[in-house]
């Protein structure tokens, strides 16, 4: 059954450690996310962006999928399934199809208006035992053909924001979507300090996951963060193992043209990458 994000991050919050939030692009995403936080004893959030709900047809498909799943390969460590930037409207719609958890990134409207739409959400969330994501100032990068340049967020708008009633929050440290360019500057610790005076308890996240040093993680987890997002680094795993399989000509003997085999070592790649991560968070044993 699908929890709320909120318990498993205010855990992870007081014992130091984060979550992982795992993107899902298919059905070979999903198991392999679903399998390897069971192996490991981690709890574990699936994310879902508004253009791979699009592609899987729909949010509907994805509940269906997920709720599914976990029931025919007996996960019983927690899962929450969650919106990853989602618009007003995609937020709502995944209320309605059944998530347990939405991000609303509100990040390019106006304080005021982020404010009130997630003060809305907030609600709407709290009426359905749903957990909220808000974010302050915008992740650089490429996110759904929005390019960015990894700014900090204001910490008084994160006070502001976080006194809503939400259950965590993303704040901009200089964190960016997709690969690292080479002039990155690295994350900005100051400003993740100040926003963690602030905000207190909150489980604060950070989006961007993939290609941050390990030694960055492991300080910015003590400094407050509790979730952490992946999604570019499974993709290059997976498009890395489907690569080889094909340059090996694999595909060419027997039945390796068979989807079932053709798909099967990129999905042992995105295995091998999330126990990974969920070893450089330290949420392993912690279900």
């Amino acid at each position: 059954m699908l929890v709320s994000a909120k318990e498993m991050l205010q855990k992870a919050k007081a014992g130091h450690y984060a979550v992982g939030q795992f993107n899902i692009n298919n059905l070979e995403w999903t198991k392999a996310i679903l399998q390897t936080a069971q192996e490991l004893n981690s709890p574990v959030i699936l994310g879902v962006s508004e253009g791979a709900g699009k592609y899987m047809t729909g949010f509907k498909t994805v509940v269906g999928m997920v709720n599914g799943m976990m029931e025919e390969l007996n996960i019983t460590v927690p899962v929450a399934l969650h919106l990853d930037h989602g618009t007003f409207e995609g937020c709502l719609k995944c209320v309605e199809a059944g998530f347990s958890s939405i991000m609303f990134d509100g990040s390019h409207y106006p304080i005021e208006e982020n404010i009130e739409k997630t003060k809305e959400l907030v609600k709407i969330c709290a009426e359905h035992g749903m957990s909220l994501e808000a974010e302050v100032g915008s992740i650089g990068g490429e996110e759904d053909g929005v390019v960015g340049a990894g700014e900090c967020a204001d910490p008084n708008e994160c006070k502001m924001i976080a006194d809503l009633g939400i259950d965590f929050l993303a704040a901009g440290i200089g964190n960016i979507h997709g690969k690292y360019p080479e002039n990155w500057k690295g994350l900005s610790f100051e400003t993740l300090d100040a926003i963690q005076k602030l905000t207190g308890d909150l489980p604060l996240v950070l989006h961007g996951g993939t290609g941050i040093p390990a030694d960055m993680i492991k300080k910015a987890i003590d400094l407050g963060v509790s979730k952490i997002n992946v999604n570019t680094e499974c993709q290059l795993s997976f498009a890395d193992a489907t690569r080889k399989y094909i340059e090996a000509g694999k595909d060419l003997q027997g039945k390796g043209y068979d989807p079932r085999k053709l798909l099967a070592p990129g999905t042992e790649a995105i295995k091998a990458t999330v126990k990974e991560k969920m070893e450089l968070f330290g949420s392993v044993g912690k279900a």
